[in-house]
């Protein structure tokens, strides 16, 4: 760890970071991703350990873990952030108590803060067509992105399995692409008409332009003939956005959370929703039925006698 990561700290919390940071590199095998997570977490607790006059890690208590916790919510942190944060400090202490560096747990008796269920944010029916139609389809590149907004609608994609796609994933015959999502689980989910004719559109006139030799199998392409990254399909969408005068803060998700929301306003069963979404429990698709019951009030009080 380049720890001197501009922090002085004594060594009573240095050496035992570094040691645990160690220890979970090289016989844990975590990903690189995990372990930045976790160093950047526990330099942040240890930083605050040593502001509050703590000097070594036997000497951290209940007390400065909360304050961590409180601060991080104050900021403005997700509960689930929040949560991973104290998820690192419990191993921390554990590892220390099991090597006998500590003789405590501090961290014992927390409990992580509840992740309160947001309701996701969705665009209605017509703000949904202004941006879909929002491209320029006398352009390649307009071409691709109506196709690629009218998949990513029309199949409630992760913006993950959207840049993901192969042209062997659309099964044009039979109106259904094939999909690979979370741990690599395989799905099928229908697409409608109308995004079936914008891709095959987009494959016969759009993307032999913007393939190169390296292209391969990836359904859509950037200007350089490489896969369409996640980052490139935040900014094409945002562009759209603004092109088509919608104020909201919208990003890919927000086309998934209005392909369920509308499945279910238009009568679709949850069951239904869940297998097209991929979503492994069904509680998780169960959020959305809060946003159908918020249109269900909502016309209940415009059309109801004594609403």
């Amino acid at each position: 760890m380049d720890t001197e990561e501009k922090v002085h700290i004594a060594p009573g919390l240095h050496r035992p970071l570094l040691f645990f940071l160690d220890h979970i590199g090289l016989e844990r095998g975590l990903s690189e991703n995990t372990l930045t997570a976790y160093r950047r977490d526990l330099i942040r607790y240890i930083t605050l350990l040593s502001d509050s006059g703590v000097n070594a890690v036997e000497k951290a208590s209940q007390h400065e873990i909360s304050a961590l916790l409180v601060l991080l919510s104050d900021m403005g942190m997700k509960a689930s952030s929040v949560s991973r944060n104290l998820t690192a400090v419990r191993m921390f202490h554990r590892f220390l108590l099991t090597e006998g560096i500590s003789n405590h747990d501090p961290s014992q008796h927390l409990k992580p803060p509840f992740p309160g269920r947001k309701l996701p944010s969705v665009l209605n029916i017509e703000e949904t067509e202004r941006l879909i139609h929002a491209p320029d389809t006398e352009s390649i590149l307009g071409l691709r992105d109506r196709a690629l907004l009218e998949i990513l609608y029309g199949a409630g994609l992760r913006v993950s399995e959207l840049s993901g796609l192969a042209r062997s994933d659309l099964l044009a015959d039979i109106e259904v692409i094939r999909v690979f999502g979370k741990g690599n689980r395989e799905r099928i989910v229908p697409i409608g008409h109308q995004a079936i004719q914008w891709v095959k559109t987009y494959l016969n006139n759009a993307r032999p332009e913007l393939a190169k030799p390296v292209s391969g199998d990836v359904l859509f392409l950037n200007f350089r003939g490489g896969k369409l990254s996640r980052m490139g399909i935040w900014k094409l969408l945002k562009q759209y956005v603004n092109a088509a005068g919608i104020e909201k803060r919208v990003s890919p998700h927000t086309m998934r959370h209005s392909f369920a929301t509308h499945l279910l306003e238009g009568g679709a069963d949850l069951r239904a929703v869940q297998e097209m979404l991929g979503h492994a429990d069904i509680s998780t698709t169960q959020i959305y039925t809060h946003v159908d019951r918020e249109y269900l009030k909502e016309v209940h009080k415009t059309f109801h006698p004594r609403a």
